[in-house]
């Protein structure tokens, strides 16, 4: 979820806000889009059970 949504999940945007200051704080930020990795293998593991 990106951080511009965190607010949804906590519902107040104060806090929100002072929680995403200090979690990236001299952090690097990576962006990942495409598909998951994992549900991708969960997909394929799920197929070997049928």
């Amino acid at each position: 979820l990106s951080f511009d949504r965190w607010n949804e999940i906590l519902g107040d945007p104060i806090m929100t806000a002072a929680l995403t200051d200090r979690l990236t704080h001299k952090s690097f930020i990576i962006n990942m889009n495409g598909s998951s990795y994992r549900l991708k293998e969960t997909k394929a593991w799920l197929k070997t059970l049928n």
